[in-house]
C-alpha cells in the first residue's frame, strides 16, 4: 500500500522530513503516511480544496506588488501535508534560538552605548557605522531589559545531512506568524484526525505571550495600560497580519494619523478624547515612524515620536535602530557574539558567509560566482538573490559588476540544499523544498513558538519559498513519539 501512494516519492536529492536517502519512512512519519495512504490521492485532494475554501471564508490573504506597482490581493497558499518534527529534535532547536536572541539584543545594546565588541577588535566597527540601518540618534539609550529586537524572526533551514542551520535573522519588523496560527486554525478544521493521532505541540499561547511581552516592555508602571499596533495602512503586504494581531490581543489598530504627540507622550484620538499610549506594537521601518526624526515626507508616521521614546514615555516594539543587526554581514559574525557576550558555544550552526567588502573574500566570490548564492546584505522577501549554479552567463556578469561598484552591500554562500517535505501536486505527491520561521519573544524572559511558520517553494526544483516570489506555506506539528 504504501508503494501505491510513494511509488514517484523520491527522497534522494535533499535531507527529506519523512523518508531517508534509502525511502525508508522516518519514524515520526509513520502515522501521518498511514493516514494519508488510507484516504489516497483523491481524496486529498478533496481535502485540499476544503482547504481552500477554508482560506477564503476565513479572509486569509496577502498582497504581491507587480512590476507597475500593482497590489494584487491573494489567497494564502496552504499546503494540507503538514512537516512533522519530533520534540525531542525541536527542544535544541530551541535553546539555540533563545541563545542567538540574547546575544543580538546584548549586541546591539553595545553598539549603542559601550562599544566594547569593537573596542575587543571582535567585529570591525565600519561594517556597523556604515550600515543603513545604524540609527545614531539611539546612542546612550537602552530599551527596557536591554530588549531591542522584541519579536524575532529567524529563518531556519535543514542542509543534506539534516542539521539544522540558521539561515537569517529578522530583527526589524518580521512577519508571517499570522499565517502560522491560521494554518493552525485551518488544518484542524481540514484534518482533524492529524490531532488525534499525534500529541501536537500548541501554538495558541503565541498572541497571549505577545500581549504580555508588550505589557513586560512599558517604560513607566501604569495601572490601566494602554497598546497599539501601528500600521502603514491597509496597502501594507502584512496588514492582514497587522489586523489579525490586533484583534487576537483586544488592542487598537492605527495608523500614523491616529496617533498625535503632547510633551513628549504619544496619545490615540478617540470620540471621548485623546487617550495615553504607554507601547506601541510598529509594523513599519524606522525611516517612516516619526518625520520629525527620519524622513521628513512620512505621511504615515507620528511627528515627535521618536523623542517621547527616548524620554522613555512609551516603549516601541521592536525598538528603533534594532535593524543594525538585521543584516547579512552583521549575520556572519553571530556565532562570535555568542561567544563573546555569552561564554558559550552555538548551539545552532550557521551557513558559511563570504563578505565581499573583504578583498581577498571578494576574490574568491568572483572566481566562484557560478557555484555559489549571492545575496544583496539589506533585502529581504527574496528579492535580489542570485542563484549562480542556475543563473545564466549575463545574470552572473551582472552581479559581477554589482559586487565590484558596493561590495559592501552584498554577501555569499555556498548553495546549501534545502531539505523537502512531501507536497501535494496536481496529480502527485512529490519533494518540495522548504525553511522554517521560529518566532522569538524577548522581554523580561523569551518565548520560542513551537515550531513555526513553515514556507515551501511549490515549483518543482525552486528553493524560493517567499510567498511574494510564488511559495507556499505548512503546519509545522511538534509532536511527541
Amino acid at each position: 500500500m504504501i508503494n501505491k501512494l510513494w511509488k514517484n516519492y523520491n527522497a534522494k536529492y535533499a535531507y527529506d522530513g519523512y523518508f531517508t536517502e534509502d525511502n525508508k519512512l522516518r519514524k515520526h512519519a509513520t502515522i501521518i503516511s498511514n493516514i494519508l495512504e488510507r484516504y489516497g490521492k483523491e481524496k486529498l485532494q478533496e481535502i485540499e480544496k476544503n482547504c481552500q475554501s477554508t482560506i477564503s471564508a476565513r479572509g486569509i490573504n496577502f498582497r504581491v506588488y507587480a512590476a507597475n506597482n500593482r497590489a494584487e490581493e491573494k489567497k494564502w497558499p496552504l499546503d494540507i501535508i503538514p512537516r512533522i518534527i519530533p520534540r525531542t529534535q525541536w527542544n535544541k532547536v530551541s535553546k539555540g534560538l533563545q541563545q542567538r536572541v540574547k546575544a543580538l539584543n546584548l549586541f546591539i545594546d553595545d553598539v549603542y552605548n559601550n562599544k566594547k565588541i569593537f573596542k575587543d577588535n571582535v567585529i570591525p566597527k565600519e561594517i556597523i557605522f556604515k550600515s543603513p540601518y545604524y540609527v545614531k540618534e539611539c546612542e546612550g539609550f537602552s530599551p527596557k531589559y536591554k530588549a531591542w529586537s522584541n519579536i524575532s524572526g529567524v529563518d531556519l533551514i535543514r542542509n543534506k545531512s539534516g542539521d539544522y542551520l540558521v539561515l537569517e535573522d529578522n530583527l526589524r519588523v518580521p512577519s508571517g506568524v499570522s499565517y502560522m496560527l491560521e494554518n493552525r486554525m485551518v488544518m484542524r478544521d481540514v484534518f482533524p484526525e492529524l490531532f488525534t493521532r499525534y500529541k501536537v505541540s500548541s501554538i495558541n499561547i503565541y498572541t497571549n505571550k505577545l500581549f504580555n511581552c508588550m505589557r513586560e516592555c512599558i517604560p513607566k508602571k501604569t495601572k490601566d495600560p494602554h497598546m497599539v499596533v501601528l500600521t502603514p495602512g491597509i496597502y501594507n503586504s502584512a496588514y492582514f497580519e497587522h489586523s489579525y494581531l490586533a484583534e487576537q490581543m483586544g488592542i487598537a489598530l492605527v495608523e500614523g494619523k491616529d496617533l498625535f504627540v503632547e510633551n513628549d507622550v504619544v496619545y490615540m484620538k478617540t470620540v471621548k478624547g485623546p487617550l495615553r499610549v504607554d507601547c506601541i506594537y510598529r509594523r513599519l521601518d524606522d525611516t517612516f515612524l516619526d518625520p520629525k526624526a527620519f524622513y521628513k515626507g512620512s505621511v504615515i508616521g507620528v511627528p515627535g515620536l521618536f523623542k517621547a521614546w527616548r524620554k522613555g514615555n512609551v516603549g516601541i516594539l521592536n525598538a528603533i535602530g534594532t535593524g543594525v543587526a538585521d543584516d547579512k554581514v552583521v549575520y556572519s559574525y553571530v556565532n562570535k557574539m555568542i561567544v563573546y557576550y555569552l561564554g558559550e558555544q552555538p548551539i545552532l550552526n550557521q551557513v558559511e558567509t563570504y563578505l565581499c567588502h573583504d578583498k581577498v573574500q571578494m576574490d574568491y566570490v568572483i572566481d566562484n560566482i557560478s557555484k555559489l548564492v549571492v545575496k544583496p546584505a539589506n533585502a529581504s522577501g527574496g528579492y535580489g538573490i542570485m542563484i549562480g549554479p542556475k543563473a545564466p552567463k549575463k545574470e552572473r556578469e551582472e552581479v559581477i559588476a554589482k559586487i565590484k561598484k558596493n561590495p559592501r552591500e552584498f554577501i555569499a554562500q555556498p548553495l546549501e540544499i534545502l531539505s523537502t517535505a512531501p507536497t501535494i501536486t496536481k496529480n502527485d505527491i512529490e519533494p518540495r523544498h522548504l525553511d522554517l520561521r521560529p518566532f522569538v519573544l524577548s522581554g523580561k524572559s523569551t518565548y520560542v513558538t513551537t515550531g513555526g511558520l513553515t514556507r515551501v517553494a511549490l515549483r518543482k526544483g525552486s528553493t524560493i519559498v517567499n510567498s511574494s516570489q510564488g511559495g507556499g506555506s505548512k503546519d509545522t506539528l511538534i509532536v511527541d513519539i
